[in-house]
């Protein structure tokens, strides 16, 4: 009998890890193609550029490169409830500051109605429609110096996550 009731002790607690199938959400790690939800503050030189404090967590499909390839990488195998500091290095975030991005445009390609002043920013858009900002760098009587770096370029990036939620 003694051995009978061991057997089955045995049998119970293999069962309950291993025979339900069951996966607990603490087993569950940020990987491809899981729905990762995370809140987060990024700081760069120490400054808080952005956060999702007060808002819904960020949420991304992880491995479909839909946020920036450093700050991914760093997520992979956390799990719901972990937190981590993650910095980001320029060249895994938004590039390195490109020379080539700086352009000379006439004066005349941009609405008069626009009040211009070094550092303005202005959205401009490509010939497939996308859209990002341009950083006016200096300003001539008949041309406009424009920055077309993301904001971020050259810049390293800190982040402070918490793993909200992992489907």
């Amino acid at each position: 009998m003694k051995r009978v009731l061991i057997a089955l002790s045995v049998a119970l607690v293999f069962l309950s890890r291993a025979g339900s199938g069951m996966v607990m959400a603490e087993d569950i790690v940020v990987g491809d193609g899981k729905t990762v939800s995370f809140d987060y503050t990024l700081t760069v030189e120490g400054k808080v550029v952005e956060s999702s404090k007060g808002k819904k967590p960020l949420q991304y499909v992880h491995g479909q490169k839909k946020i920036i390839p450093g700050l991914e990488k760093q997520l992979a195998g956390l799990k719901i409830g972990d937190q981590k500091k993650i910095v980001v290095p320029a060249e895994e975030a938004y590039g390195k500051i490109n020379p080539k991005a700086v352009q000379e445009v006439e004066r005349s390609l941009i609405p008069k109605d626009i009040p211009l002043t070094v550092g303005t920013i202005l959205e401009t858009t490509d010939p497939a429609g996308h859209t990002f900002p341009a950083k006016v760098t200096a300003i001539q009587e008949k041309t406009v110096m424009l920055d077309l770096n993301h904001p971020l370029a050259g810049k390293e990036l800190t982040f402070e996550v918490k793993i909200v939620d992992i489907k």
